[in-house]
């Protein structure tokens, strides 16, 4: 049984709410992560700020920030797995969205899945491995039909 939260720390409604539900439970299935626990909250951009400042040393927003608390998979009762926490601006997704001239919902998902990603130990420190983290992203998404 998976225990996905989802938390609006904003003051704006997310309307893409059960879309993004739907996709995170295809995501964790098409993983095989087994039973998972994690959050999804979604702040703005100032709060985004002093996460980053806190725990990257970044004084600026970014869109997602991801919190691990199992890097290493020691946490894992017989298939149930302790994840962490995904932070998404939503100020700054949906000013990426109209940078990328695409939908809220297509960067509202690419954040979530690119954290939930990070969740699981993808990274993207080097080409190679952000190659592959991009690439699972891409497929995810478009397996799940949302396209660019």
């Amino acid at each position: 049984m998976n225990n996905i939260n989802f938390f609006n720390k904003t003051n704006t409604e997310i309307k893409e709410l059960n879309i993004l539900k739907d996709l995170i439970n295809y995501a964790v299935k098409e993983e095989k992560v087994g039973d998972v626990e994690f959050s999804i909250v979604f702040i703005n951009n100032d709060e985004m700020k002093v996460l980053n400042q806190k725990y990257r040393g970044v004084n600026c927003t970014t869109d997602v920030l991801s919190f691990s608390l199992n890097s290493d998979f020691s946490h894992v009762i017989p298939n149930y797995c302790l994840l962490g926490d995904i932070y998404i601006s939503f100020e700054q997704a949906r000013m990426q969205a109209e940078l990328y001239n695409h939908s809220l919902l297509r960067e509202l998902a690419f954040l979530m899945i690119h954290g939930f990603l990070h969740l699981l130990g993808y990274d993207h420190e080097d080409a190679e491995m952000e190659e592959k983290m991009l690439k699972r992203q891409e497929v995810i998404l478009n397996e799940f039909g949302i396209k660019k």
